[in-house]
């Protein structure tokens, strides 16, 4: 490709044919003054230094699309046919990061791994495909759930690395902690993954355990546990035993520190980070900085630790502290009807049928800084709104809890 950045990115699915026409039409509108030299130009577009390396490009996407295809189908004849008929498939940019179609027969979405599929892999790296592609990219990919266990076993019986590290910076053991997977967090650990394995980007696997975009109150707790069970230390705060789901602990604190139920808690109390680390902004709803325990209660879907709370005195009408510029104030009702667990009202009903104010108001702001794209980084701002108003501007609407709306409606919010 040209060392210049492309002006255009190719399709997913880029057609020759297509190209073709679009050297003509430039050729047609002067842009060119040969055929050759418009293809020339339609390539550099894409960033290629010549329309032969484009080509050349496009064609073999389309061997790579057919691989995938056959992958994906589990058709082990189909893929065994192809790779011997040209070796350098095993190194095709397919799958996850382009690291290989090892990565993607590794992934198996959406159902565990069949005999086929696993049969496919197996096939793979006896035949040429690099276990340890991309970092050990097709065990990361794996162990992303507990149903693909098998390929995991697989992987690690032909040579995978589990202190690997996917892109030269994710250990292997963040997979299972990004997407609160118990078992083969487990089952790395079992094997000999360390448990204080860290990444330079997103800090250790107990903090990417609790502000991972993932919301599975049970998988979260498990995969804490599990730490502990590996002997792990665990910050002894109120903010991790609502993480861990632990009423016991959080009494305790509690005991130790009265004050703990009605005090406001830093974002850093709440998401105990390394330094140099970002705590995981945006992947909280409604903002945590300066809640109290009965906030956090709500935005994890913590219905035995929020019931906890209010038997205890929690106030369903506590605000959130209000920052310098004039911006908090919520309370732990906003934290129910913009949400990134399952969708329901049990949280909002429990604090409606507790005292909470459905038509309480607060000025807050939300930025979400997710992926890095700039469009979903910007400040939103949310004036004098309601729970419902909160959630009927909230940027991201696959985040708007109905079921929890509805109950406010139905209690007289608006």
């Amino acid at each position: 490709m040209s060392a210049d950045s492309p002006s255009h990115s190719l399709p997913e699915k880029p057609n020759l044919a297509h190209l073709k026409h679009q050297a003509k039409d430039l050729l047609r509108a002067g842009g060119a003054t040969s055929l050759a030299l418009a293809q020339r130009a339609i390539a550099q577009r894409y960033g290629f230094a010549s329309w032969a390396k484009l080509k050349a490009h496009v064609e073999a996407l389309g061997e790579i699309g057919r691989l995938k295809e056959a992958i994906t189908a589990n058709d082990l004849d189909r893929v065994r046919a192809m790779m011997t008929r040209d070796p350098a498939l095993h190194r095709a940019p397919l799958g996850y990061g382009d690291s290989g179609p090892l990565t993607w027969a590794a992934e198996c979405r959406g159902a565990p791994p069949t005999a086929e599929r696993l049969a496919i892999a197996r096939w793979m790296i006896e035949n040429g495909s690099d276990v340890h592609q991309g970092g050990d990219a097709p065990l990361m990919r794996a162990a992303l759930f507990d149903e693909r266990i098998p390929m995991m076993d697989l992987l690690f019986e032909r040579g995978a690395d589990v202190n690997a590290r996917f892109d030269s910076d994710y250990p292997i053991l963040c997979a299972p902690c990004e997407t609160l997977q118990p078992l083969a967090l487990r089952w790395l650990l079992d094997h000999g993954a360390d448990p204080r394995a860290t990444s330079e980007t997103f800090g250790d696997c107990v903090q990417i355990i609790i502000s991972t975009y993932c919301r599975n109150p049970a998988g979260k707790h498990a995969c804490l546990e599990a730490f502990a069970d590996f002997g792990l230390s665990l910050p002894d705060t109120a903010p991790m035993a609502i993480h861990r789901g632990r009423v016991d602990l959080l009494e305790a604190c509690c005991l130790r520190e009265p004050a703990a139920m009605g005090r406001h808690f830093s974002e850093s109390e709440i998401y105990p980070l390394e330094p140099g680390i970002k705590p995981g902004d945006g992947l909280h709803c409604a903002p945590l900085d300066g809640a109290t325990l009965l906030h956090m209660a709500a935005e994890y879907h913590e219905i035995e630790i929020a019931q906890w709370l209010l038997d205890h005195g929690a106030d369903p009408n506590g605000r959130a502290a209000v920052d310098a510029d004039g911006f908090g104030g919520h309370t732990p009702l906003f934290h129910t009807t913009v949400t990134l667990v399952v969708k329901t009202d049990a949280m909002a009903r429990l604090l409606l049928a507790r005292g909470a104010n459905p038509n309480a108001r607060a000025t807050l702001r939300k930025a979400l800084r997710w992926n890095g794209d700039p469009d979903r980084e910007r400040m939103r701002e949310f004036h004098d709104v309601t729970a419902v108003g909160f959630a009927r501007q909230f940027q991201q609407p696959a985040w708007i809890n109905e079921a929890a709306i509805a109950a406010i409606v139905a209690a007289g919010g608006e």
